[in-house]
């Protein structure tokens, strides 16, 4: 199989990342800060050790700010719902997922909050405009994604995040397709709350997120309960991690990450997006010719900051039978919408979807030119 679908999650995972999650289950199989134990406290320490990684990893300013979920989408939800205090108005991109989308529906529908949608743009400064126009003086947040999960569009998160804290508001990162990929730094980039998915560019297991705070934000909970601090409390601990972690960790999970994020620092992050962007372009210049196919984005265009993610489609053909054709030939795609309705909208693939195209740093030149092959077989 040739497998191009890592913009879901990555496969294959290192080689470490799988030893380590076995090594978890034989050797760190008792609760963290649950135990003063030897098997206990080794078994907290490389929670903490992993904290660490993560907080050097996106310049955070402490560990205690790490909080680990089990998804991106929880860390968003936590985040959203967190601050969405009755009477708060969000602004989010037109690029969204539905990681961000539906928590802010069901809290506008439920009369908690309101949100505005902002369009991005190539131009920048017009991008900016767009966002400034929605802003209120009781908009508690801009949501961004890093890069849009179905395009690769990557909005000018630094200026977004001055925008936000110029209007007193927060600024949140959505970075599911950019973590492990491209360069994150909470501090040099301003953002205030980082929401990760552990099992895609960080190539760590599945059931894996993280949700980063720049410092201590007063979120309300969502979720209260045993944290193996302050038992005797009957309100949840205020202290960070704990505010936010309730419940047993998945500790084989997060010792994976662990070894996933060490996997991306040795490789380099920026070897690793230099190699998918290379294929990407190679990707392009090979099926850009075709009158038939149909792409969205233009790796070649200094005017488009993009992720390493390509979409296209072939004219006559929904994306869902495109895929199924390529998954008959052995190459594994994602077809459809993608979770990311906002984004097809923009677009104008809402009655296709597309198919998306997501190499990985063991994605091989060949397998590039045998998928070229099996397309343009399709588009003939």
């Amino acid at each position: 199989m040739i497998y191009l679908d890592n913009g879901a999650t990555t496969y294959p995972k290192p080689k470490s990342v799988i030893a380590s999650v076995t090594r978890a289950m034989t050797e760190f199989g008792a609760n963290a800060g649950r135990g003063a134990y030897k098997m206990a406290v080794d078994t907290t320490e490389q929670i903490y050790l992993c904290r660490k990684t993560v907080a050097d990893f996106f310049g955070c300013p402490s560990s205690e700010n790490i909080i680990f979920t089990y998804n991106c989408t929880m860390a968003l939800n936590i985040a959203i719902k967190g601050l969405a205090v009755r009477g708060a108005h969000f602004v989010i991109s037109d690029l969204e997922h539905n990681a961000v989308l539906r928590p802010l529906e069901k809290l506008s529908a439920d009369g908690v909050c309101s949100y505005s949608i902002a369009k991005v743009e190539y131009d920048e400064q017009k991008t900016l405009e767009n966002f400034e126009n929605a802003l209120r003086s009781n908009t508690v947040a801009i949501i961004c994604t890093g890069a849009s999960n179905v395009f690769g569009i990557i909005p000018p998160l630094k200026a977004l995040s001055r925008l936000a804290h110029k209007n007193g508001s927060l600024f949140i990162v959505d970075s599911a397709q950019t973590a492990g990929v491209l360069p994150i730094n909470m501090t040099d980039d301003g953002i205030d709350i980082l929401c990760c998915a552990g099992h895609k560019g960080l190539m760590g297991p599945t059931g894996t997120g993280i949700l980063i705070f720049a410092c201590d934000i007063p979120l309300n909970t969502i979720i209260e309960g045993g944290t193996g601090s302050n038992s005797a409390l009957a309100v949840q601990p205020s202290v960070l991690p704990d505010r936010f972690e309730s419940g047993t960790p998945n500790i084989p999970g997060i010792i994976g990450l662990h070894r996933g994020i060490e996997f991306v620092n040795e490789a380099g992050a920026k070897n690793i997006c230099r190699h998918e962007i290379k294929l990407i372009k190679y990707l392009q210049r090979n099926l850009e010719n075709s009158r038939r196919i149909k792409l969205y984005t233009d790796f070649f265009d200094s005017s488009q900051n993009l992720a390493p993610i390509l979409s296209f489609n072939i004219d006559g053909m929904h994306s869902e039978q495109t895929a199924a054709i390529l998954a008959e030939s052995g190459i594994a795609v994602r077809a459809g919408l993608h979770c990311a309705p906002l984004a097809h909208r923009k677009m104008n693939t809402e009655d296709t979807g597309t198919v998306r195209i997501c190499p990985s740093f063991f994605t091989k030149k060949s397998d590039i030119d045998f998928v070229i092959k099996s397309i343009r077989k399709i588009a003939n």
